[in-house]
């Protein structure tokens, strides 16, 4: 994958770029009054996008229309329908435009792709319409539509507790390439939260270990915990997952974390080591069947 430009202009619409991401860590911290769990999480943006063309309507309202490899839901369940209705109505203003929505990531991987779009299209349309709310403003619309948009306003690493809505951008750079794979498995975050089982003694073992990686600019250490207290949950629910995990493990390529409440598992990288990264990909393509990817971090 190669870091590509954020917006592109086509024609008389805008090109958004929406990158996944993957979380270098994931920490439960309990539950909270109102039933939410408090996470801690360090996210990183990666190189892999759905798009977000934008484009004067043809028709009434807002047009949606969903392509690419993967499913999206159509009309007003998505997102992206939300997000746009949701920035034309606290600005005031209805006109009449054309959504067109890619889907490259998988939906159910824990690479928050409906997230990403929905700030793709806040993001979008506010640069579309020349509005300039800038972020402060688009993050009060951002929270409403989900605990993670809020993180794809900015970037490209942050970390995150509350629900997920509490953003500390981390200005320090992590530079890194990473093999990622995305089995044909898509997991509902919501069954991964209501199976989760806590544990107040891992938690404090690895939140003082992570803050002090933070505090010293390390998350190249952070990333080798591969701490996700997500991942037993995640792994009960998902035998087969599991499995994978283990003989990917067993050839000897190094232990995968998983991103988010799964299915993507990944392996963090320096970004000198892409011949190994090359190496292990055409490992797993003709042992495994499952798609891989090698991506970097995103410059933005």
């Amino acid at each position: 994958m190669s870091s590509k430009e954020q917006f592109e202009t086509v024609n008389d619409g805008l090109l958004v770029r929406a990158p996944a991401k993957i979380n270098l860590s994931l920490l439960i911290a309990g539950k909270r009054p109102d039933g939410f769990h408090e996470i801690e999480t360090v996210m990183a943006k990666v190189d892999f996008y759905d798009e977000i063309l934008i484009e004067p309507g043809q028709k009434a309202g807002i047009e949606l229309l969903c392509r690419g490899p993967h499913w999206a839901p159509e009309g007003k369940d998505n997102l992206v329908y939300q997000a746009c209705q949701m920035f034309l109505n606290s600005c005031g203003v209805w006109t009449d435009i054309k959504i067109t929505l890619t889907k490259n990531i998988p939906a159910g991987s824990g690479l928050g792709s409906a997230s990403s779009d929905a700030a793709a299209t806040l993001i979008g349309v506010d640069k579309y319409m020349e509005f300039g709310l800038g972020n402060h403003e688009l993050a009060k619309l951002a929270v409403q539509l989900g605990s993670d948009v809020s993180f794809f306003l900015d970037g490209p690493l942050a970390f995150c507790t509350g629900k997920g809505e509490k953003i500390k951008k981390l200005t320090k750079n992590f530079d890194f390439s990473a093999l990622l794979i995305l089995p044909d498995v898509s997991v509902s975050t919501k069954k991964v939260y209501a199976n989760y089982k806590h544990n107040p003694p891992l938690y404090e073992k690895l939140h003082n270990l992570i803050k002090i990686h933070i505090e010293k600019n390390r998350f190249d250490l952070v990333s080798k915990m591969c701490a996700n207290m997500l991942g037993i949950s995640c792994f009960k629910l998902h035998r087969g997952l599991a499995e994978l995990k283990a003989s990917i493990e067993s050839l000897g390529i190094g232990p995968l974390c998983l991103s988010g409440s799964g299915s993507a598992l990944f392996l963090i990288m320096d970004r000198k080591e892409k011949e190994r990264a090359r190496k292990d990909k055409c490992k797993l393509d003709e042992r495994i069947g499952f798609t891989s990817l090698i991506v970097s971090n995103n410059r933005w």
